[in-house]
């Protein structure tokens, strides 16, 4: 059902990526991947978060320095 939805849950993002629902926190606490906060829960868009792999591929994602960030704003802004 994920393959369907704009935005993913960290327990989603976890399943469509691979990466553990730890690291995918870290991330996000770190600011390297833009978020939507609904209360409590955290989205991320889909979009972002592939441009993220793209990104970071063959980076150690639980080094805080050697990952890149995704920035949140709109291609057309």
């Amino acid at each position: 059902m994920t393959e369907l939805k704009f935005a993913l849950s960290i327990e989603e993002a976890a399943d469509y990526t691979g990466i553990g629902r730890n690291t995918l926190r870290n991330l996000v606490e770190w600011e390297k991947l833009p978020i939507l906060r609904v209360g409590r829960k955290i989205l991320i868009r889909r979009e972002r978060l592939d441009e993220f792999l793209i990104l970071n591929e063959g980076k150690d994602l639980r080094d805080r320095h050697a990952v890149k960030a995704v920035k949140g704003t709109m291609k057309n802004e």
